[in-house]
């Protein structure tokens, strides 16, 4: 087995003791993502608010075509998805725009629509920045659809199930979403500078490296001496020299 190979190997306890040796920096990195997330999410997001109308689209058969309405009810299921398109598209939304134009933030909001499998009923959801317009919107669209489809699709079978009430409860930012990103993210670039701030630090630590990974021959180690101690044999030095001449010429008198 290659012995330097060997060497290379990073152990468990040794990214222990990277992480414990940069605990600091991953500590400070952490807390200015966590802050940015923060700042972005109070002060720069714009909050959303979000309200929905359930609408309900059914084909009434005659008493002698009872037999039919399993079929048909499935072919209601079916055409859900171009109702979807219907409502999203221009036809709808140009109308309700028009209508709703002097509401606050009703050119901001967004319009989407939501199934569920097996159902006849489904729900015109509505995004924006003011909850009474959110929900203003959404009942505008629900009523705009139901005139439109008549026309486009001679159906007249179309029943706004619960209208759409204002909810003061933004939707986004999620607050607690946010700030928990920002911590995992601040301590995954914490460490991740931690590692690197490691492997770009050239510095011999042991006499160890020297011997086994640079084939090196070690004469000796010199240890490092502070200014303090140098300071203070310096001070030895010249009190001791200064003493042996007063005591000089104490001998001479």
């Amino acid at each position: 087995m290659d012995q330097t190979g060997s060497n290379n190997v990073v152990t468990f306890s040794e990214i222990l003791l990277t992480l414990r040796k940069h605990i600091k920096l991953i500590l400070g990195t952490t807390v200015i993502i966590t802050a940015l997330a923060a700042v972005v999410t109070f002060f720069v997001m714009t909050p959303k608010y979000s309200a929905g109308t359930q609408i309900l689209v059914n084909q009434k058969l005659d008493a002698s075509m009872a037999g039919a309405q399993l079929q048909t009810t499935q072919a209601d299921i079916a055409m859900i998805s171009t109702y979807k398109d219907i409502i999203t598209s221009p036809v709808v939304q140009d109308t309700v725009q028009k209508e709703t134009k002097n509401l606050p933030g009703s050119a901001d909001s967004t319009v989407s629509v939501a199934t569920e499998t097996n159902s006849q009923v489904f729900t015109v959801n509505v995004t924006a920045t003011n909850p009474n317009t959110a929900a203003s919107v959404a009942n505008k669209t629900a009523s705009v659809f139901k005139k439109k489809i008549v026309k486009m699709m001679s159906i007249n079978n179309v029943t706004i199930v619960s209208k759409a009430v204002s909810n003061s409860t933004p939707v986004s930012p999620r607050i607690k979403l946010n700030l928990l990103a920002g911590i995992v993210l601040g301590l995954i670039l914490g460490m991740g500078l931690a590692f690197v701030s490691e492997f770009n630090d050239k510095t011999v630590k042991d006499e160890a490296f020297l011997t086994d990974n640079l084939n090196l021959t070690s004469l000796g180690i010199v240890n490092e001496i502070s200014q303090k101690d140098v300071d203070r044999q310096v001070r030895e030095q010249s009190n001791g020299t200064t003493s042996e001449r007063t005591n000089k010429m104490r001998r001479r008198v």
